[in-house]
C-alpha cells in the first residue's frame, strides 16, 4: 500500500513527488521548505521507503504503487517529480501502457514529468558484468550520502556507515533486485512516445546515477530538456533546494504551467 498526502497548498499547479529506494517522503521536506515553484505539493509514502518491511519486493512487478500513488490525487497527478528507483518504475508504468496503446497521460491526469537523478542506458551492451559489483557498492554509498545530506555534517561518518549498511540490510535482496530489474528494463522503455514536456534533473557529482545517464534520457524523450546542477550529487532535491526548485519552474514557465501561488499562511507544512 502508499499513502499521498497534501504537502504545502498552493494555487500553482499540482506535483505529486514520489521519493526513491529505502528513502521517504521527508527527501522533499527542503523542497516543500522553499518557494517550491508556486506548487501545490504532494507526497507519497511508497511501499520501498525506508520505513516499510522489503515485502514489497516480493511481487515481480513494482509500478503498481507508482500507479495507486498517481490515482490518490484528486483532480489528476498534474506534474510528476520522480526520483531515482521511482523515476525508473514511472519510466515503465507510462511506456508500458503507451505500447499497448492505453493514455497513461490521461489517465492519471499527467501534464508533465520530471525525472530526478534517473538511471537510464540506450542499449544493453552497455551492461557489462562489471556492473553488477559497480552498483551494488555504489547503492551502500549512496545509503551513506542520502543519511549525510539529511543528517548532516555532525553525524560520526562510522555511525553513518553503520546506518548505511543497515538500510541495506533492511533493503534487502529482493529490493535491491528490483532496482537492477527494472534499470536492465531501461534500453526497452518506449520513451519516444511521450507525449507530455520532461525535465530530467540531477547533479553533476552523481557517481551512481551518472550525469551520461540523465543525458541519454533526455535524447531518448520527444520533449526534454537536461539540467545537472553544479556540486550535487544523487540528491539535488535536498543538497541544492532552491536550484532545485528555480530549474522546475523554468521548465514549468517554459510550457506554460505556471499560476497565481496563494499558500496558505495556516497550514503547516512542517507538520504535515
Amino acid at each position: 500500500m502508499c499513502t499521498v498526502r497534501h504537502r504545502r497548498p498552493s494555487a500553482g499547479p499540482r506535483a505529486l513527488l514520489l521519493h526513491g529506494l529505502a528513502n521517504g517522503p521527508s527527501v522533499w521536506d527542503p523542497l516543500a521548505g522553499s518557494d517550491a515553484a508556486g506548487l501545490d505539493l504532494w507526497t507519497a509514502d511508497l511501499p520501498w521507503g525506508g520505513a516499510h518491511p522489503p515485502d514489497w519486493a516480493y511481487r515481480p512487478d513494482a509500478t503498481w504503487a507508482i500507479a495507486e500513488a498517481l490515482k490518490q490525487v484528486p483532480g489528476g497527478a498534474g506534474v510528476v517529480v520522480a526520483h531515482s528507483f521511482s523515476a525508473l518504475l514511472l519510466m515503465e508504468l507510462i511506456t508500458d501502457e503507451l505500447a499497448r496503446g492505453g493514455d497513461p497521460f490521461g489517465r492519471y491526469g499527467i501534464d508533465a514529468v520530471v525525472f530526478a537523478s534517473p538511471f537510464y542506458r540506450r542499449s544493453p551492451e552497455t551492461f557489462e558484468y562489471s556492473v553488477v559489483g559497480e552498483l551494488l557498492e555504489n547503492f551502500r554509498l549512496t545509503m551513506d550520502e542520502g543519511i549525510r545530506v539529511m543528517a548532516g555534517p555532525r553525524l560520526d561518518p562510522a555511525l553513518r556507515h553503520d546506518m548505511a549498511q543497515r538500510v541495506c540490510d533492511r533493503v534487502g535482496p529482493y529490493g535491491y533486485m528490483s532496482f537492477f530489474r527494472s534499470y536492465l528494463r531501461t534500453p526497452w522503455l518506449r520513451t519516444d512516445l511521450f507525449t507530455v514536456p520532461a525535465l530530467v534533473i540531477g547533479g553533476e557529482q552523481d557517481f551512481t546515477a551518472v550525469p551520461a545517464e540523465s543525458r541519454a534520457l533526455t535524447d531518448a524523450l520527444p520533449d526534454a530538456r537536461c539540467r545537472l546542477i553544479p556540486g550535487a550529487g544523487h540528491f539535488p532535491m535536498v543538497e541544492q533546494a532552491d536550484v532545485f526548485a528555480a530549474e522546475i519552474g523554468d521548465f514549468l514557465g517554459s510550457i506554460g504551467l505556471t499560476a497565481p501561488v496563494a499558500l496558505d499562511p495556516s497550514f503547516d507544512h512542517q507538520g504535515a
